[in-house]
């Protein structure tokens, strides 16, 4: 079984990230999409097993797609399910060089890391972006995936 690690803080997820994950179970037989807990902040474990439950939520009962929380080494969460790859996302020429040090790194796990580039329609949409606008009071639904639009993609 070809198993992907999709990895990161998904706080938010988003369209951009939903968007990677579709295109990823053409290739994989599943995509774990594990959430990062950073054991350094107090409500870290709280907040990530909350984002978790949303993903999985909009993901319903789809059978390729598993979503869990981890506070390691990604590595470590791989040899774990038994994945040999690492899925990531590239929006920029500043996304690859930090992903092409990470592969690096990774593959000295034995890890594969295999890299999608964003689709040009979304490759403004980030975590952060719409951190920032819902900070101002903007309604950021548009970023955001429901099950319906997973269900359509």
């Amino acid at each position: 079984m070809k198993i992907a690690v999709f990895a990161g803080s998904f706080d938010p997820f988003t369209i951009g990230h939903a968007h990677i994950v579709r295109r990823a179970l053409e290739i994989f037989d599943r995509v774990d999409i594990v959430l990062g807990v950073n054991v350094n902040k107090p409500d870290a474990a709280a907040r990530a097993s909350e984002r978790a439950a949303h993903i999985a939520a909009i993901y319903g009962s789809q059978p390729k797609v598993k979503v869990a929380t981890w506070s390691g080494l990604t590595a470590d969460y791989a040899k774990a399910e038994g994945a040999r790859f690492l899925l990531r996302g590239v929006r920029s020429v500043k996304d690859y060089e930090y992903e092409l040090s990470m592969a690096d790194a990774n593959a000295t796990f034995g890890l594969e890391t295999v890299v999608l580039l964003t689709s040009p329609t979304l490759s403004f949409v980030s975590s952060s972006l719409v951190r920032e606008l819902k900070a101002f009071g903007k309604d950021v639904s548009e970023y955001l995936p429901t099950k319906t639009y997973i269900d359509n993609l």
